[in-house]
């Protein structure tokens, strides 16, 4: 091998390096950032239509409160007498959510005014305009729930 081979191998492998370089600063800097997790706040809609429910900052939680009601009534299914009486409408009803740990998922309690129980419960972004509640017994072995669409 001479000296004028050696230096343009050199060469060649050094210009490869180089590109490789600009090739994967230009990777780094043109992938977009992580999409920060879905806001869970906001006012949103039951899919039977017949509620929306505003979910806001309570303390270090998240807590849903209902907001409207096709069909304004009593919490009739309370456990406590006392509150049978009072109007659903501005009662909570999601309580006390806190992140888990997982991207976009808060657990906490979740009183469901159809059977006057209060279940542990999970919601779960679905995107930014769609968030899965559910409601579980057993320590989270059963749950049911449904998808509620973000008011505009």
């Amino acid at each position: 091998m001479t000296v004028r081979a050696g230096l343009k191998g050199l060469a060649s492998a050094l210009l490869l390096t180089a590109a490789a370089a600009v090739t994967v600063t230009f990777t780094l800097t043109m992938t977009p950032a992580p999409a920060a997790a879905a806001e869970a706040k906001g006012e949103w809609a039951r899919p039977t239509g017949t509620s929306r429910i505003k979910i806001a900052p309570c303390g270090d939680a998240l807590c849903g409160t209902l907001v409207w009601l096709k069909d304004p009534r009593n919490d009739d299914k309370n456990p406590d007498e006392a509150k049978r009486s009072r109007p659903l409408l501005g009662s909570q009803t999601v309580i006390g959510m806190k992140p888990t740990g997982k991207d976009g998922q808060w657990k906490g309690k979740v009183y469901n005014a159809e059977d006057g129980e209060t279940y542990t419960g999970f919601i779960q972004m679905d995107g930014n305009d769609k968030l899965k509640l559910e409601g579980c017994v057993m320590g989270g072995l059963l749950c049911k729930g449904e998808t509620w669409t973000r008011v505009k």
